[in-house]
């Protein structure tokens, strides 16, 4: 048995070299250069209104964007289960086969269905067959080593209010106001005065 493997690049490289064969049976090898990594894709990857089901969670790129020639494959960041990681890494090396041509149609339906995916081709999942196939592997390679990095729970920080006062003695007159705001410059006191900004100490 596999060590599990301890880097989320190592499980994503091994459970490839795992479909290796299944792509070559369809005539369609996976390409000797092509990387896969966990990260955000390039587009769409962090939606946070409408249907999540628009989210882009995986995405592929051609060789001719690659300095040496490789297919690079992202899986989102926003996937830890097992069986959803390799769903996407198969349907991504899909593209990768076919070097990212034809889109989600034509040569790219028929190996997708070859290979045991199902489901509108744009956003495919496994069928009974291939999902117990992935899930061995996964089992073979030990838990995938990530947690689901949800950027849609991303708490805003608020500006960040500064204390404006008048430097008068006696008159307690004070505005807050960003940063931005006290750049372009400071406001006058109901007095007359110049009002300052209050240093921190």
């Amino acid at each position: 048995m596999t060590p599990w493997i301890s880097t989320r690049e190592g499980w994503l490289i091994e459970m490839t070299n795992r479909l290796r064969p299944m792509f070559d049976a369809c005539g369609k090898p996976i390409p000797q250069t092509v990387r896969a990594s966990c990260s955000w894709p390039s587009h769409r990857a962090l939606r946070t209104s409408g249907s999540t089901a628009s989210r882009v969670i995986g995405e592929c790129w051609r060789t001719d964007a690659s300095a040496d020639g490789s297919n690079e494959l992202l899986v989102s960041l926003s996937l830890a289960d097992e069986l959803a990681v390799s769903e996407c890494l198969v349907h991504e090396l899909v593209h990768a086969a076919l070097n990212c041509e034809h889109g989600h149609k034509g040569p790219f339906r028929t190996l997708a269905l070859q290979l045991g995916l199902a489901g509108k081709m744009t956003c495919t999942f496994a069928g009974p067959q291939l999902a117990e196939i992935l899930r061995s592997f996964a089992a073979e390679l030990g838990p995938y080593p990530h947690a689901v990095l949800d950027r849609t729970n991303e708490k805003k920080q608020s500006t960040r209010l500064i204390k404006v006062a008048c430097p008068n003695e006696g008159c307690d007159y004070i505005v807050r106001m960003s940063q931005k705001c006290i750049d372009i410059g400071l406001p006058t006191c109901p007095c007359g005065e110049e009002m300052v900004q209050e240093v921190s100490q």
